[in-house]
């Protein structure tokens, strides 16, 4: 297991330079726009560290792209179908979350779809981004019950609800109680 992290360690810096570089960005230009320390951002595309959520989430709102097209597989081959077992999933070393893109990479969609599942007693903070501001979400709860900071809300979803929200205000995800959550995010990209 533990190749497996570094492996994906190791993707992750290589997906996070070759983005940067798309952008004509230095590593203090992406250090300036995501408010995350240059030497963390020199580290994560080394592969020396496995960037967190929150980490994540202001590195790709920084550059201008959601999670899900952060861990689209490049050079594949397109197609309207994403069977389960070709479906990206990372899952956040701090918190334990384990998040999966449904929807089809490369086919053009303003709209991503992901599956989380949150693990019990789990939480996880974002500072609001304003490069986010063009995004919005929907989160669905299938399972569980979940709490989510947007703005000056804090939200308690009980499974069958369905919150919308703009990226850019979402503070945080929780999960008060002893049994996981699971839920569906459905991501408008906006413009892009």
């Amino acid at each position: 297991m533990e190749n497996d992290d570094a492996d994906l360690a190791r993707r992750i810096g290589a997906r996070l330079n070759t983005l940067r570089a798309e952008r004509s960005l230095t590593l203090d230009q992406l250090a300036e726009l995501s408010g995350v320390s240059r030497a963390m951002i020199s580290r994560v595309e080394r592969g020396e560290a496995s960037p967190t959520a929150a980490l994540l989430a202001r590195l790709c709102s920084a550059l201008g792209v959601s999670l899900s097209v952060f861990f689209a597989t490049s050079g594949a081959e397109v197609s309207p179908l994403a069977r389960r077992a070709d479906q990206p999933v990372w899952r956040d070393p701090e918190s334990g979350y384990l998040r999966r893109v449904v929807s089809p990479g490369g086919t053009g969609s303003r709209v991503d779809v992901v599956e989380v599942e949150f693990p019990a007693g789990a939480e996880v903070r974002f500072p609001g981004q304003q490069a986010s501001r063009s995004q919005s979400q929907h989160v669905w709860l299938f399972e569980g019950e979940m709490e989510l900071s947007v703005g000056e809300a804090v939200h308690r979803l009980a499974a069958g609800d369905c919150l919308f929200m703009n990226v850019g205000d979402v503070h945080g995800f929780r999960n008060p109680t002893d049994k996981p959550a699971r839920y569906a995010v459905i991501i408008d990209l906006g413009h892009r």
